[in-house]
C-alpha cells in the first residue's frame, strides 16, 4: 500500500502541476496576444475552456494533491460545500463548452460543403450568447445543491455524510444523489454522446472530401499527408481523449453517488479520471487547433518586460 500511496502522490501532484502551467499559459497567450485580434469562434470557445479547466484543477487537482502528501481536513464545513460547488461548475462548463466546440466544428464543416457561409455565420453569431448561457446553467444547476446540503445540514433528517481527505461534509441523502444523477450525470454522458456524433459526422464528410479529390487528381493525393487525413487524425484523437476521460468519469461519479461504501481504487480512480482531461487536454486542443505560433512564448515574454 505505500508504493500506491507514493504512485498516488506523484499522479496528482503531475496532473496538477501541468494542469496548472498548460492552461495558465494558454489563457496568458489569450490574454496578450489575441487581444489585439478579433477572437474566431473557436478562439472564443477555448478560451473559456482552459478557464474551466484552471477551475478544476484549482478546485480539486490541488487539495487532492495536499491531501495525498499529509494535510488532511483542512478545510471546515462551509470551505468543503463551496470547493465542491466550484469543481461541480467547473466541471459542468468544461464538458458543454467541449460540446459546444465539437457541434460548431461539425457545422461549420457541412456549411464549407455546402457552400451555405450564411449558416456559419448565423451559428457564429451566437457563440457568445450560447457560452454565457452553459455558465448561468451551470452555475444555477449546482447552486441548487449547494443550497439543498446546506438546508439538510441543519436537519434531523440528514443521514448521509462525505468523507474526503482534506475535509468532510453532511447532509446528503438518497433524494440528493437521484437529482445529482439525473441533472449532473446525465447531462454529461448526452454531451458526450453529441460530441461523438458531430465529431463523426465530421470524419464522414473529410472522408468523402478526400474521395473527391483524389477522384478528381490524376495522382491520387497521399493519404498520409493531406490535411483532410490528418485533421481526421486530430479529430479522433480529442473524441477518444474526451470520451475516455469524461464518459468514464461521469460513470464513476454516478457510482460514488449512488453508493455508500466506497473503496479506496473506486475513489481514487475516479479522482484521477476526474483530472486527467482539465490537466492535459489542453495538449489535445494545441495539436488540433494551430492557433499558437512557435515563438508565441517569446513573444509573452517581450510583452511582459
Amino acid at each position: 500500500m505505500d508504493f500506491w500511496n507514493l504512485a498516488v502522490k506523484i499522479v496528482f501532484l503531475s496532473q496538477t502541476t501541468t494542469g496548472i502551467l498548460g492552461n495558465f499559459f494558454l489563457l496568458i497567450h489569450y490574454l496578450f496576444y489575441c487581444t489585439e485580434h478579433a477572437l474566431k469562434p473557436t478562439d472564443l470557445i477555448l478560451m473559456h475552456l482552459m478557464a474551466s479547466n484552471v477551475l478544476i484543477v484549482l478546485s480539486k487537482g490541488m487539495p487532492h494533491t495536499l491531501a495525498a502528501f499529509g494535510l488532511k481536513n483542512f478545510l471546515n464545513d462551509f470551505g468543503c460545500r463551496l470547493i465542491l460547488y466550484i469543481q461541480m461548475v467547473g466541471r459542468s462548463v468544461s464538458i458543454s463548452t467541449t460540446c459546444l466546440l465539437s457541434v460548431f466544428q461539425a457545422i461549420s464543416i457541412s456549411n464549407r460543403e455546402s457552400c451555405c457561409e450564411n449558416q456559419k455565420l448565423k451559428a457564429a453569431k451566437y457563440i457568445g450568447c450560447s457560452i454565457s448561457s452553459l455558465w448561468v446553467m451551470s452555475i444555477s444547476i449546482n447552486f441548487i445543491f449547494f443550497v439543498y446540503i446546506l438546508v439538510k445540514r441543519n436537519s434531523k433528517n440528514s443521514t448521509r455524510n462525505r468523507y474526503y481527505k482534506y475535509c468532510s461534509t453532511g447532509g446528503g441523502d438518497d433524494i440528493n444523489a437521484v437529482l445529482y444523477t439525473a441533472l449532473v450525470v446525465c447531462p454529461e454522458i448526452f454531451f458526450s454522446v453529441l460530441i461523438a456524433w458531430s465529431s463523426g459526422s465530421m470524419i464522414v464528410i473529410l472522408y468523402r472530401h478526400k474521395q473527391r479529390v483524389q477522384h478528381i487528381h490524376s495522382c491520387p493525393v497521399s493519404s498520409k499527408n493531406s490535411p483532410e487525413s490528418q485533421a481526421t487524425k486530430k479529430i479522433l484523437v480529442l473524441v477518444c481523449t474526451f470520451l475516455a476521460f469524461y464518459t468514464l468519469s461521469s460513470v464513476l461519479q454516478g457510482c460514488i453517488a449512488l453508493l455508500y461504501n466506497h473503496s479506496w481504487w473506486l475513489v481514487n480512480v475516479t479522482r484521477f479520471t476526474s483530472l486527467c482531461f482539465p490537466s492535459f487536454g489542453h495538449f489535445v486542443l494545441m495539436s488540433h487547433y494551430s492557433f499558437m505560433p512557435r515563438f508565441s512564448l517569446i513573444w509573452i515574454w517581450n510583452k511582459i518586460s
